[in-house]
């Protein structure tokens, strides 16, 4: 069994009496993995966190880090965690390494990492920029360098591309992986955007309504997908393509005069289906393969 750094059981939590807002929730992040907590706003994600970090009083059940609780040693169990929760608090008259100077102040944390976290977060270039002047996305790489002073063995991040351009969202990515494979650092991650939590995670809880519907590896819910395959492909004509393919294909929808649905029992028939096309002398423009992750997501989190 993987050691587990953050393990939750039966954990509840209401803001009112009429309604639960985490209900029974088992969350097992593994220690070195980056653990995507995925679901649609309002599903609970942010609160969880809070309850991780002690920001919330639980109802019931247990929350176990590093193999303790928090009513055992508190102080040593959170200078163990690293966490940007929403937007990052800076001031934005002062520099970068300022900003960290009176982080780590107040944290007791030695400066002598100052410069080491901003070569981490790739933002030495622009140490001595006063901050009102950075991108949300540099505001976002220095509001995680913060929370690296303290070298934690856990980082939370809540939302952490939310707001970023394409640009950021690829530089926060870059940075987590880097994080995790060249520093150890286990990340926990929420996040609405499937997307992101499919090229940058390793393990996935999925959340509605305070509930855990799914957990598991990124590669275990890929495989909880149905063996088929579907596929939107444009061609020179939609009609002949259709009688052609008739006895290859699960199912067919023509949506335009060049465009096709086709759904197929597994990607290696794909190459036949090209192959059939061409013997019929109908010119293939385009092949896109659709994320059947995204429907499972939806399936799970629209009930």
């Amino acid at each position: 069994m993987s050691e587990y750094i953050i393990e939750t059981q039966n954990l509840n939590f209401s803001y009112s009496k009429s309604n639960r807002d985490i209900e029974e929730l088992n969350l097992q992040v593994p220690k070195g993995s980056i653990y995507g907590f995925l679901g649609p706003n309002g599903s609970g994600k942010s609160t969880s966190i809070r309850l991780l970090l002690g920001l919330l009083k639980k109802e019931s059940g247990t929350i176990t880090l590093f193999g303790n609780t928090f009513e055992n040693n508190r102080i040593e169990t959170l200078s163990k965690i690293g966490a940007l929760i929403e937007n990052p608090s800076l001031y934005g008259h002062l520099n970068a390494i300022d900003n960290l100077r009176i982080a780590a102040n107040y944290k007791s944390i030695d400066k002598s990492r100052i410069d080491e976290v901003l070569e981490i977060v790739k933002l030495t270039y622009a140490k001595n920029k006063k901050v009102a002047k950075y991108s949300l996305g540099m505001k976002q790489r220095l509001g995680i360098a913060t929370a690296l002073l303290s070298n934690p063995e856990i980082l939370i991040l809540d939302e952490p591309t939310n707001g970023l351009d394409p640009k950021g969202i690829i530089e926060m990515r870059a940075l987590i992986k880097t994080l995790n494979e060249n520093y150890g650092t286990t990340i926990f991650i929420s996040s609405h955007l499937l997307s992101e939590i499919e090229k940058t995670c390793s393990h996935v809880g999925i959340i509605r309504n305070g509930k855990m519907l799914f957990q598991n590896t990124v590669k275990a819910l890929k495989k909880s997908q149905s063996d088929t395959v579907a596929i939107d492909i444009e061609t020179s004509d939609s009609r002949r393509l259709k009688s052609v393919i008739a006895p290859l294909c699960i199912d067919t929808e023509t949506i335009d005069m060049s465009l096709t649905s086709i759904i197929l029992n597994s990607k290696d028939e794909i190459s036949a289906l090209i192959d059939e096309i061409r013997k019929e002398g109908i010119d293939i423009y385009q092949i896109t393969i659709k994320n059947n992750l995204e429907d499972l997501f939806l399936t799970l989190t629209e009930k």
